[in-house]
């Protein structure tokens, strides 16, 4: 494993250079990551040979390279967070005896990615590839909470970007807020019956390493199944299932002092 070191500065050089907006000097890498000038200089000789760094002469500036970008779009395609999520989803959908389903952020929509239905409950609209307004569902609501104010303000610039079904839902930026500060306090997002009537859903946030939601896991049952003591009991395990699938995708809980 002599290797070893070299390679986890590598890979350290990779995740500083994502982590700027625009390339950086080999000084500034070499400063930031607390590495002699001469290991820095060989590390990107190294790295710029095999396309993960992009040197820039005229700037004297070092980028990332299209390896590293074809890394990523290898990553989107290979849909780790459906695969990863969805044995722990098909657990959920078990032990509650209810529907379960993951959803993720699209502009002001969720779209659901994985899909695990229990044998005579009821139809959900929220199929695979469906896309519904974010403002309306648990799913929706969970990872709106879990976003910064300005980007949620991005979001939803004026009330043309509110979208109802049925005649109900937030209609403004000043109505949804109260949603969210509920799902802030709680630790979970509710729904009651605005996408379907009848049923309602309760769902939490997927958090990555950074703690910025990308996933939202959620459970959706006929009123009665989801009322008092009976939701909170869903609501454990949609929590439990959220956990596993951040976990799952790198996040480490933060350990108490």
């Amino acid at each position: 494993m002599a290797n070893a070191p070299a390679a986890a500065h590598a890979l350290d050089v990779l995740v500083l250079l994502a982590q700027h907006a625009s390339p950086l000097p080999a000084a500034s890498i070499a400063r930031e990551l607390g590495l002699p000038r001469s290991t820095t200089y060989h590390l990107l000789a190294v790295l710029v040979d095999r396309g993960f760094v992009l040197h820039l002469p005229e700037e004297r500036r070092y980028g990332l390279g299209v390896t590293a970008f074809e890394l990523g779009s290898a990553y989107t395609r290979h849909a780790p967070l459906q695969r990863l999520a969805r044995p722990v989803l098909a657990r959920l959908a078990d032990s509650t005896g209810q529907n379960a389903h993951l959803g993720v952020l699209h502009g002001r929509d969720v779209v659901y990615v994985v899909e695990e239905r229990v044998a005579g409950r009821p139809s959900l609209v929220s199929d695979l590839g469906v896309r519904l307004p974010a403002s309306l569902t648990a799913t929706g609501l969970a990872i709106l909470a879990a976003l910064p104010a300005a980007q949620v303000r991005a979001l939803f610039p004026s009330a043309d970007a509110f979208v109802q079904r049925h005649g109900v839902g937030p209609t403004s930026l000043s109505t949804l807020r109260p949603h969210l500060s509920r799902t802030r306090t709680r630790g979970y997002a509710v729904e009651e019956g605005l996408v379907t009537p009848g049923l309602d859903s309760v769902a939490t946030a997927v958090l990555d390493p950074a703690g910025h939601p990308v996933a939202a896991v959620a459970v959706t049952a006929e009123s009665t199944h989801l009322a008092g003591a009976a939701r909170e009991q869903v609501v454990g395990k949609v929590r439990r299932t959220a956990q596993e699938v951040s976990r799952r995708m790198g996040r480490r809980e933060a350990r108490a002092h």
